[in-house]
């Protein structure tokens, strides 16, 4: 839409510029469904983001756009299925696939209308990060950014790879979650206050490589000096939120701002740090199972949700662009398929109407199951005739060329009212309901698999792990000899 054009329709739905929200979108980094007091976890402190959620609207029923993290992102920011957009796993440094220059973001959308915009913490949407060759956050629609390609290097603790719009910052002091924090704070503080604001705030923890501030460790004795360090990884995160909000408070800005708080995928459970939890739920991130695509999700917006409520209405991140575009007074894009929908109707009560259902596609998921779809109460999932990739991030003739030919088969059913866990297939024993979605995920699946493009053949360096201090502990736990 002209620019002309947008502020006449503009004038016709909003009293004043200034009525518009606020928005401010919070992403955690491999935080689980079972990591937050809020959502039942009985040994991890999270006040901060407790105390949020009582004075919101928390979702039981809100889910990744994909089980890990570039595609996650990527879907957030396009509200399309990151396999559509060809972003459909995780990018590492140097890679060729990334978010490309063609797609379309919430946060171009809302800059052209007018917002400040502003991006810190993880990006992680291109391999070719803070390099002329692909498209950086300021290319996307932010105005300002204070990011990192993938993880905080060598680790949480004073890292070395922070850029600040185009320029690389150096070693800074302090833990990540704090740092980004405090760049959003400086932010807010700088912004041009006569325009509404989106800020998408990324915190690094409880990604690895871990490290947490001593003080939030001894929150959590315990022998396994892992499980201290996972755990106050994730009050170090808490402890960083609540500052954020308080600024929040602090600067008035409360009461016209939206916030979403929510994960990039499910736990990730790794060797060095097998502590995150996934509830009650199957699995963990990389997997189509809910445990890696179900997450936390907590909305404040005064006014509009009521404090300590809770919705089980299915929502993803693929939905996030078309709500904030309806939220801001936006027209989403109009010559693409736009794979999310408002959840707005959810705010009154009303159920998501949907075009098309949640969808989810990862050739590389660790899980049997590749491709996963939810209609209402119901989840089905398949398997594809090609074989799983090889372990790694090589990108191939042979993967890509399996990637367009591979067909579903093995399908498997669940009701998740009825089975949150994803224990009982119903299959055999619900044939109707099985063929009805089953052509359901057959068109969506081909439709993806067709749009997704294609990418050059790539050799995974391995970059990122030569970069990596890890604690003492875990340095221990790796040079132990191993037991006969």
């Amino acid at each position: 839409m002209k620019p002309l054009l947008y502020f006449l329709a503009l004038a016709l739905t909003s009293s004043a510029f200034a009525d518009r929200p606020n928005i401010l979108l919070v992403l955690d980094d491999d935080l689980g469904y079972g990591d937050l007091g809020c959502y039942g976890a009985k040994d991890v402190l999270t006040p901060n983001v407790d105390k949020f959620a009582a004075e919101g609207l928390r979702f039981t029923s809100c889910y990744a756009g994909h089980p890990n993290c570039s595609p996650s992102r990527t879907a957030l920011m396009t509200g399309r299925t990151p396999t559509r957009v060809g972003v459909r796993d995780w990018i590492p440094e140097d890679s060729p696939m990334h978010m490309r220059r063609s797609e379309i973001t919430i946060a171009k959308l809302l800059h052209e209308a007018g917002y400040a915009t502003c991006h810190v913490g993880k990006w992680h949407m291109n391999g070719e990060f803070n390099k002329p060759t692909q498209p950086q956050p300021n290319d996307h629609g932010f105005d300002h950014w204070f990011s990192t390609h993938n993880n905080a290097y060598p680790n949480h603790h004073n890292p070395n790879n922070f850029v600040r719009n185009g320029t690389e910052v150096g070693k800074l002091e302090g833990y990540a979650a704090h740092l980004v924090v405090d760049e959003a704070m400086r932010w807010l503080d700088a912004r041009d206050k006569s325009k509404p604001f989106f800020a998408y705030v990324c915190i690094h923890e409880p990604h690895e490589p871990i490290s947490s501030d001593p003080k939030y460790a001894a929150l959590y004795p315990s022998a396994d000096p892992s499980y201290s360090g996972h755990h106050g990884n994730i009050s170090q995160m808490d402890a960083a939120f609540g500052r954020l909000m308080k600024k929040l408070d602090d600067e008035g800005l409360r009461e016209n701002t939206l916030v979403l708080f929510t994960s990039d995928n499910g736990p990730a459970i790794t060797p060095q740090h097998p502590h995150g939890s996934s509830g009650p739920l199957r699995d963990k991130k990389g997997s189509m199972w809910e445990g890696g695509i179900r997450i936390p999700g907590i909305l404040r917006w005064p006014g509009k949700t009521k404090p300590g409520t809770v919705s089980d209405e299915p929502i993803s991140g693929v939905d996030f662009l078309p709500t904030m575009c309806t939220v801001a007074g936006v027209q989403a894009p109009q010559d693409r398929v736009i794979d999310g929908a408002s959840w707005l109707p959810v705010l009154e009560g009303r159920k998501v109407e949907r075009k098309t259902p949640l969808y989810w596609h990862f050739n590389r998921a660790f899980s049997a199951p590749k491709v996963a779809m939810r209609v209402g109460d119901w989840k089905i999932l398949a398997t594809l005739d090609k074989p799983a990739a090889a372990r790694g991030n090589d990108i191939t003739e042979q993967t890509e060329r399996d990637f367009k030919e591979a067909v579903l088969q093995e399908f498997m059913l669940f009701n998740l009212s009825q089975d949150i866990g994803e224990q009982h297939d119903l299959a055999v024993t619900e044939p109707a309901k099985l063929a009805e979605l089953k052509e359901l995920l057959q068109a969506k699946y081909a439709e993806v698999q067709n749009e997704s493009p294609m990418w050059p053949a790539w050799k995974f360096t391995g970059a990122e792990g030569k970069k990596i201090e890890w604690p003492d502990y875990v340095k221990r736990k790796k040079t132990a000899p191993k037991k006969p």
